[in-house]
């Protein structure tokens, strides 16, 4: 059995962002629109009008006061409320395939080998751009990576189930190292027309790469445990796919959402997820940490899933028994929005600095399904 370690990680972030203010800006004009073309059922009594958004109301329900996306025009188009990504061609590469590169780009040059001692890539993401081929395929190719690759999907769990699923190549010796790749485009399958949500997804891609202790350099993480565990659950849920085809535009250029669609993309009952989600990650941290001989109130950084500032926080405090100082629980979900998959992975990666050699903390990730995945790592000298 080879030891695992986490030897990179690596970022792509797009270069368009939206503040609330400009998401409100188009969201409440929308709402507008929407309320004047239905005023005679509205005043009739036969639908509810549409109430505004603001800027204040997504900051205290989430944390979240920016995001990046691949395309901004489309989603504040009142018109539209959607992105605008262009299909390419069979012989172009993907738009996901593409952000994911980047990232992995990133983490091989921070990594520094090359490609040829990556023996297979994973693509861990909460939405594939398509069936098949699969994406990690493609991204294989693009980088020039011998052995094999494949997709897989946790939702927002994705990343540590992808992470867990490396660290058991390499403990096998199936690969001497893997690349882990995270390319979320979430906001193609937000529904912008919705008050309770339209704010919280972003778009961003994350790679990790993970590697045998054998062959690793000084530095990097060592991998000291990990942890799923799956709870099936309709309170966060995405119904898009091809069984859907009759119920979905015929015309590309129709405004995606229509009212018609709202089921067929992201929905959640918020109020649900917190009060079920928070025990149950809380509990699983400090369950793992006790088989790991860790005192979970000794970690040094706490690495969550960037849904919601106010699960974090709750979650960091069950934890370590008390309040989390902002170095000790990171946020970037104020900058970044949900990210889904790669949310836990950005904090990773942007505040993984001031550790010496010995001192632990944990990357961990919940979300649909219900999912939760937990990585226990822990700094090398």
């Amino acid at each position: 059995m080879h030891k695992a370690v986490i030897a990179a990680t690596g970022l792509y972030t797009p270069e368009q962002s939206i503040s609330n203010d400009k998401l409100v800006e188009a969201y409440n004009s929308w709402v507008d629109q929407w309320n004047a073309a239905n005023a005679a059922a509205i005043k009739a009594g036969e639908v509810e009008p549409k109430a505004h958004s603001s800027s204040a109301f997504i900051e205290k329900a989430s944390g979240i006061k920016s995001r990046y996306v691949m395309d901004k025009e489309g989603i504040l188009d009142p018109s539209r409320m959607a992105p605008r990504l262009p299909a390419r061609g069979n012989d172009e590469i993907s738009v996901l395939a593409e952000m994911a590169v980047r990232a992995a780009e990133d983490a091989i040059k921070r990594w520094g080998k090359p490609v040829s001692e990556i023996g297979a890539v994973i693509c861990a993401a909460s939405n594939m751009q398509r069936a098949y081929p699969a994406m990690a395929i493609e991204v294989q190719q693009a980088l020039g990576i011998d052995g094999f690759a494949f997709d897989m999907n946790v939702a927002c769990s994705s990343a540590t189930f992808g992470i867990k699923t490396a660290a058991d190549f390499v403990a096998s010796g199936s690969a001497k190292a893997v690349l882990m790749v995270n390319p979320e485009i979430c906001s193609a399958h937000l529904n912008f027309k919705d008050r309770d949500s339209h704010f919280i997804f972003g778009d961003v891609a994350t790679a990790v790469i993970v590697e045998s202790e054998a062959t690793a350099a000084p530095g990097g993480w060592a991998i000291l445990g990990t942890n799923l565990k799956t709870q099936f659950s309709n309170n966060i849920r995405n119904n898009f796919g091809f069984l859907n085809r009759t119920h979905l535009p015929t015309d590309t250029a129709e405004p995606i959402p229509s009212d018609g669609l709202t089921d067929k993309l992201f929905v959640q009952q918020g109020r649900k997820v917190f009060k079920e989600v928070v025990p149950m990650v809380s509990e699983m941290i400090v369950d793992e940490a006790a088989k790991l001989n860790i005192d979970p109130t000794s970690l040094k950084r706490l690495w969550l899933h960037q849904a919601n500032i106010n699960m974090n926080h709750l979650i960091g405090k069950r934890v370590l028994g008390r309040e989390p100082t902002a170095e000790e629980n990171v946020i970037i979900l104020d900058d970044y929005a949900n990210t889904s998959s790669a949310g836990s992975i950005i904090a990773f990666h942007l505040h993984n600095d001031g550790f010496a050699a010995g001192e632990k903390g944990i990357i961990c990730s919940f979300g649909a399904g219900y999912s939760a995945g937990t990585v226990f790592v822990e700094k090398r000298g």
